[in-house]
């Protein structure tokens, strides 16, 4: 017999994972390779080549993410088949495709088309805004969205995904200074003031990022071990 349509669904969502977590860090080590003061320009262009290339990796995996766990919980809606069924799985994933365009687009032309970045900040905005809605609603109703078998798991699944957007958002917003910081040390060469303004953007983000592989992990474990659900 062939294999289960929904334990490939379940592949896809692990794959994602494992992408999503491993790319960051190379994201981040690559960034220490950038903020190297003793190494030539030539040098630390092409660490922030790499960090730029792998950056893509991440940003298709939380894109990714959403209609895949939509999905899953499409297959297995425990009640709640007038929200979770076919239509709202295709929905998502039609929305997916959409945001999934524009995080390509702007990754790959930053700037260039500034009403692309807003799209794309806004999507992210509502999202989390209605994801964290929707996650504090599944962790505190009796029977959230009709189903019983205690979701209170899945709820914080999905506060925890959100949260990594919104960490995905405070990172933008802290490395806003690091193209200009960048681009003098290109012009000028290394000095304290370059360097300063370097390490201030690209360390910001140190706290989003252990925010987002925090989140990232506990999402996974509540995924695989499902505390307190009456399946």
């Amino acid at each position: 017999m062939g294999a289960h349509p929904h334990g490939w669904w379940i592949l896809l969502h692990i794959v994602l994972f494992v992408f999503w977590l491993g790319g960051d860090l190379g994201v981040y080590v690559s960034s220490r390779y950038v903020l190297k003061p003793g190494l030539p320009f030539a040098a630390r262009s092409t660490a922030l080549s790499i960090m730029s290339l792998l950056d893509l990796g991440p940003k298709v995996c939380l894109v990714l993410i959403l209609p895949s766990g939509v999905t899953l919980m499409a297959l297995e809606p425990h009640g709640a088949e007038d929200l979770l069924n076919g239509w709202s799985a295709a929905a998502t994933w039609l929305f997916a495709g959409v945001w999934l365009w524009l995080t390509v687009r702007d990754h790959h032309q930053p700037g260039r088309h500034p009403w692309i970045r807003r799209a794309d900040w806004s999507a992210r905005v509502l999202l989390t805004a209605a994801l964290w809605g929707a996650g504090l609603y599944t962790l505190l109703a009796a029977q959230p969205f009709g189903v019983d078998t205690n979701p209170r798991w899945l709820g914080g699944k999905v506060l925890l995904y959100a949260t990594a957007i919104a960490c995905g958002l405070g990172i933008r917003l802290t490395l806003r200074p690091f193209g200009s910081a960048f681009s003098a040390l290109a012009a000028q060469g290394s000095s304290e003031p370059v360097e300063r303004g370097l390490r201030r953007a690209v360390n910001g983000c140190v706290p989003y990022v252990a925010g987002i592989w925090t989140c990232v992990l506990a999402a996974a474990a509540l995924g695989v071990l499902k505390p307190g659900a009456d399946l």
